[in-house]
């Protein structure tokens, strides 16, 4: 059966991607391995994703994709991070100063918070009800 298996989310360095992926989201660093073009094939997924929807890390190559880099769906949320422990991730994320734009939200779906990623990228953090 088909599956999307990464996601590109373009960024302006790797290195800083990487660390607030691993970091601050608590994601894993599945690969990252150098490319003959100079740029290298990074990617994360939240860690015990198992072979779930990864991201793929890709540096913004010329002009045109440096001007989406956080804007890469028109300032809507574009990503939804679901957990299982919102409270508990939430603080987390909030401590590795990860920016939330709102207050956690409860809806009839369940437990929600928009938060920014380090380019400004917006993300749901949403504990299913």
């Amino acid at each position: 059966m088909p599956y999307i298996a990464l996601i590109t989310l373009v960024v302006r360095d790797y290195d800083d991607a990487i660390a607030f992926y691993t970091g601050a989201l608590g994601f894993e660093l599945v690969e990252d391995s150098p490319r003959e073009d100079g740029g290298r094939w990074v990617v994360v997924r939240p860690r015990g994703a198992g072979a779930g929807t990864a991201l793929l890390l890709a540096r913004a190559a010329d002009g045109r994709q440096e001007a989406s880099v956080g804007a890469q769906t028109g300032g809507r949320v574009g990503f939804f991070l679901h957990t299982g422990d919102f409270a508990g991730d939430h603080a987390r994320m909030r401590a590795a100063g990860v920016r939330f734009l709102e207050e956690p939200r409860h809806e009839p779906y369940g437990t929600v918070a928009v938060f920014e990623d380090l380019y400004g990228n917006r993300w749901d953090l949403l504990q299913p009800a």
